[in-house]
């Protein structure tokens, strides 16, 4: 079975590229970053000028014209398509309660910055203290529960500022 990539030219123009298109492609390296390619009998000499690992970013220069890349495996793209892109904003408008408790304590009040992290409140449920962290940095909107309050699993707790 062979592995597809997806590559993004400049931001304009999609490819789809097979590993065995990749292992069918004439390319001599002649230094660290330079190439030599051969292409349906054109000649192209290729250079590496960044990279990105991580990013799986590219900049490249072919015969004089520079080029952004950017390359998705398969996994990347089903990341991507679940909305967990790497460095993607996380947008969290409340925090309701995981489970069936008591609010111990409230650590936080309305219109209040957070950073994420941060403890807003103590949940007890089954003997247990569970401290409810800020998923995000924000400013609290509304706190919907009291000290003492008795919640139900999927109650609205906490409201942050969109």
């Amino acid at each position: 079975m062979s592995k597809t990539f997806k590559t993004s030219v400049n931001n304009t123009f999609d490819f789809e590229i097979k590993d065995d298109d990749i292992s069918n492609l004439d390319a001599l390296q002649i230094s660290e970053s330079k190439f030599h390619v051969l292409e349906q009998n054109k000649s192209y000499h290729a250079e590496i000028i960044k990279e990105d690992f991580n990013k799986k970013a590219y900049e490249v220069k072919i015969n004089n014209n520079t080029y952004n890349i950017s390359i998705l495996n398969d996994l990347d793209t089903l990341i991507k398509d679940m909305g967990f892109a790497i460095g993607a904003t996380k947008h969290i408008g409340s925090i309701k309660a995981p489970m069936p408790g008591l609010i111990l304590e409230i650590n936080v009040k309305a219109n209040q910055e957070v950073k994420e992290d941060d403890p807003l409140l103590i949940l007890e449920a089954m003997k247990m203290e569970n401290i409810i962290t800020s998923p995000i940095d924000g400013v609290i909107k509304s706190i919907s529960v009291n000290k003492g309050d008795a919640v139900e699993k999927n109650q609205l707790l906490i409201e942050f500022d969109a």
